[in-house]
């Protein structure tokens, strides 16, 4: 059930109920606006909004359980990475860097590329050549990824990164771009309001890095999967990839520890650039 199929369900419960809209959204802690822009698909309601919309219609446990359900099923979102490359890899970019204007914290996971936010040009166009994009959409690409870095330099922002150790040694470019790749990370971590961590491969682990995930303020996740970027707003779900993020954070490597970390990395690269 998509979103337009579960607001036309709720009016017609609600139609069915012979209640009215205003006394149904009083009821469920609503506007009536909100209320009406739920019905006409015009806003995706959460499960807690339907949970309330329902009781206040008066539904059955039975049906109230059903509609919940395809409430935490449509707050699940997927589109195919083939699809975003139709429209414009770089609009991707332009529609990130708008969600990263209205946030106010942004917490990203990453176990396997350095992230967006912290790539160089280099490191960015060796991520990207693997989309076969033409030399336009690749710089538009690259361009619109530089033009989001911005959002590093904002101190109203709360910015956290997690990352795991096999980031900093995964050869997407030659030795000595990647010893420039890990000076900026090593930079950027020295601002106020940025959060950069490693979870080093010499400790016990307790969870698994199964992909990367982006958590914007408490209300929406992005995963990436091999074929699709899905976003993710139900609370209970959003919740789960915080706690798995706030997991990695505290067994991580931070401050001057991360930093010597990174700074051993990038000397063994310089040495294997300066012997190759």
């Amino acid at each position: 059930m998509n979103r337009a199929q579960l607001g036309a369900a709720l009016r017609a419960l609600r139609v069915a109920s012979d209640k009215e809209a205003k006394a149904v959204a009083r009821s469920a802690l609503m506007s009536p606006s909100k209320l009406s822009k739920i019905e006409n698909a015009k806003l995706a309601p959460s499960t807690t909004d339907v949970e309330r919309i329902l009781t206040a219609i008066g539904v059955s446990d039975e049906v109230k359980a059903e509609y919940t359900e395809a409430a935490r099923a449509s707050a699940t979102e997927a589109t195919a990475w083939r699809l975003l490359k139709r429209m414009g890899v770089h609009k991707g970019q332009q529609a990130a860097k708008a969600l990263e204007a209205q946030m106010s914290m942004l917490r990203l996971f990453q176990p396997a590329l350095v992230p967006g936010l912290l790539q160089t040009p280099e490191y960015i166009r060796a991520i990207l050549q693997r989309h076969n994009l033409s030399e336009d959409a690749l710089t538009q690409t690259i361009n619109g990824r530089l033009e989001r870095q911005a959002v590093l330099y904002d101190n109203t922002k709360s910015l956290r990164f997690v990352i795991t150790e096999p980031v900093l040694r995964w050869r997407i470019v030659p030795p000595q771009m990647m010893a420039a790749q890990l000076d900026r990370i090593a930079s950027i971590s020295r601002l106020s309001h940025v959060d950069i961590r490693v979870v080093p491969l010499e400790i016990q682990q307790h969870d698994i890095a199964n992909h990367a995930f982006v958590i914007r303020d408490d209300r929406m996740a992005t995963v990436e999967t091999v074929h699709a970027e899905v976003v993710v707003t139900d609370p209970r779900d959003v919740d789960l990839y915080v706690e798995k993020f706030e997991g990695f954070q505290r067994i991580a490597l931070t401050g001057e520890d991360m930093r010597n970390l990174i700074e051993d990395i990038r000397n063994n690269f310089l040495r294997e650039q300066e012997t190759g």
